[in-house]
């Protein structure tokens, strides 16, 4: 999750240091940290040209490969609501002809679009459709097809790591449309088993020629894990089409900036850190880039004294357990970089950073370890960090 933030650095600055491979960085928590959730309000503005503040501060700066493009626009419209369940928010610079009525219809309309096609708490969207379906091949709309196929793509890549199958397992556990547990609080191994038989990516099958998918019959996808990432990408498309061609996107705290702001400084954005976290404050420009996390502490249950989140593994049938406490991605596409978030979260630290960097991903993954927490940085995020705090 993320938020934007104040003035940034008077200059962009590039690091100079190779991107080699970094190891674990073992760091005590350093106390609470600053929270920069989705629907909390933003935190103070920083500045970075201060000296304790930059002290304080990891900044990211993304590769560019050219100057980003003039704002269509000397003014930022400010635009928010609600959908999907979270909030919504855009910053965005465009021409003066398009009115603030006719960006937020263009929002609303993406997001609406998005609920229609992958909401499972809607009886009537295209995926509770799906659901519901007896055994057959069911063709699919162009976009329920596109997050799909992106979905099967990456299970493939992450081996299964990323499952868009999960539903039964998602609503088993309490985190789907049906709502908590009551009792038991935990499913029986015989239900997970059960849950089991109906998931997994590999039993269903595509049919591409038809845009098609066979419900082998009692199959529930989410898209819990991409879809808010892929409602993002739809919002930045919708506005470049109005030339609001400089914004920034955020959904329930999956982002996106294109562009810069009037005044040339890019769309700076405060990333959320997990309690405990090691680095206390990191803020990045978010120029042609998007950003997501995935968190343990965000939606999750205790029962006797253990934490159940709600990113599930689809082979044990389970949350996961691995110490895993967020995982951050970088990359051109929200959807993806929701994707892969899950996907890191899901893998661990013991296969989680070393296919990140194999990918090219600039990724941070934080572990909570028996002698404090540990920090992992793919080597295309260290490039990222401000030279000083990369040397």
């Amino acid at each position: 999750m993320a938020r934007s933030v104040g003035p940034g650095p008077d200059r962009l600055r590039r690091s100079r240091r190779p991107a080699g491979r970094l190891g674990p960085v073992h760091r005590r928590p350093a106390g609470p940290a600053l929270t920069l959730g989705g629907s909390r309000g933003a935190p103070p503005p920083l500045d970075l040209r201060q000296a304790d503040e930059r002290a304080a501060t990891r900044v990211l700066i993304p590769p560019m490969s050219a100057p980003p493009s003039r704002p269509p626009g000397d003014e930022v419209r400010r635009l928010g609501g609600e959908s999907m369940g979270t909030t919504w928010s855009v910053c965005a610079v465009a021409p003066a002809a398009i009115d603030d009525a006719t960006l937020t219809a263009a929002v609303r309309s993406e997001l609406d679009a998005t609920i229609a096609a992958f909401s499972p708490w809607e009886r009537s969207s295209e995926i509770s459709r799906f659901n519901a379906a007896p055994a057959g091949v069911w063709a699919l709309s162009q976009t329920f097809w596109t997050v799909l196929e992106a979905s099967m793509n990456l299970a493939d890549d992450t081996d299964g790591a990323v499952d868009p199958t999960l539903g039964a397992l998602v609503d088993l556990w309490g985190f789907g449309p049906p709502g908590p547990r009551t009792a038991p609080a935990i499913p029986t191994d015989e239900e997970i088993a059960q849950a089991l038989t109906v998931s997994g990516w590999q039993r269903l099958r595509l049919n591409r020629d038809a845009r098609g998918a066979m419900q082998p019959g009692g199959m529930r996808l989410d898209f819990s894990g991409i879809a808010k990432g892929h409602a993002v990408d739809r919002v930045c498309e919708a506005l470049t089409r109005l030339g609001a061609t400089s914004h920034l996107v955020e959904i329930g705290g999956e982002m996106r900036g294109a562009g810069v702001k009037p005044d040339g400084q890019p769309w700076w954005i405060g990333l959320e850190e997990p309690p405990g976290a090691p680095s206390s404050r990191t803020v990045a420009a978010l120029v042609d880039i998007a950003v997501a996390t995935s968190g343990d502490w965000r939606r999750a249950f205790e029962h006797e004294g253990q934490v159940y989140p709600h990113t599930l593994d689809g082979k044990t049938g389970r949350p996961i357990d691995n110490g895993v406490t967020s995982v951050t991605v970088f990359h051109a596409s929200a959807m993806i970089a929701d994707a892969w978030a899950t996907a890191l979260t899901v893998m661990g630290p013991d296969q989680g950073p070393g296919l990140a960097e194999a990918y090219g991903l600039a990724a941070q993954m934080v572990v909570r370890a028996p002698d404090g927490v540990v920090e992992h940085l793919t080597p295309a995020f260290i490039a990222m960090m401000d030279e000083d705090e990369a040397a």
